[in-house]
């Protein structure tokens, strides 16, 4: 069994794991963070927190009707993901870019609040988030013999949060920190790029849904 302070340790070692690889979110946070600055980095981080926060919960509470519902209705929940990446590459490929300079001096979190929703969705439809946050957390439960109380279950859940979101303060903080060495000619190739990354994600996603229709 873990004392509480390892577990903390646990699930903060888990949410870094899960939000650090290169993904998805971490492409939109960057872009983010690059074209509004501190706030809007970490509004998109957010999303990804909160959605950590749920593939966590129903890991640690073992809540099985929200897993069932996830393993039944994978195709569909990844067919969404793939289109909702497809839209934010093409917004990316297609926008012209702005450089808002200083944002972070008139700029706060709740302006940039529409991106969370975006990216919780992305995170809950993304299958490796969901298979790699059910692996650890399995692993976890196996490791120490599983957790005994929804208090343990709830002390890993926000350790998971507060690990992910160290992670999204850290990238929004350093993005924001190097930003005005950018020109709106350098955002424009970022955008391009993060645009190119997320619209390739989809179409991986897409036809990996068709693969499986198919056979």
């Amino acid at each position: 069994m873990l004392s509480g302070i390892q577990l903390v340790l646990a699930g903060l070692g888990i949410g870094l794991l899960m939000a650090a690889p290169l993904g998805p979110v971490n492409v939109l946070v960057i872009q983010r963070a690059v074209s509004r600055g501190f706030w809007g980095g970490l509004a998109a981080g957010l999303g990804a927190v909160l959605g950590d926060g749920v593939l966590a919960a129903i890991g640690a509470f073992s809540i099985a009707a929200i897993s069932d519902v996830i393993v039944a209705y994978s195709d569909t929940v990844q067919l969404v993901g793939g289109l909702l990446l497809l839209g934010f590459g093409l917004a990316l490929l297609l926008c012209r870019p702005v450089l808002l300079t200083p944002v972070d001096e008139r700029s706060h979190l709740f302006e940039h609040a529409g991106i969370i929703p975006q990216t919780f969705l992305l995170t809950v439809t993304n299958p490796g988030a969901v298979l790699g946050m059910a692996a650890m957390i399995g692993g976890l439960g196996s490791l120490i013999g599983g957790l005994n109380t929804n208090l343990e279950a709830l002390i890993l859940v926000a350790a998971v949060m507060g690990g992910s979101l160290l992670w999204w303060l850290g990238l929004s903080e350093l993005i924001a920190t190097i930003r005005h060495k950018l020109t709106e000619g350098r955002l424009n190739v970022i955008n391009r790029v993060a645009g190119f990354i997320l619209f390739a994600f989809g179409v991986a996603l897409l036809i990996e849904v068709a693969l499986r229709y198919f056979r």
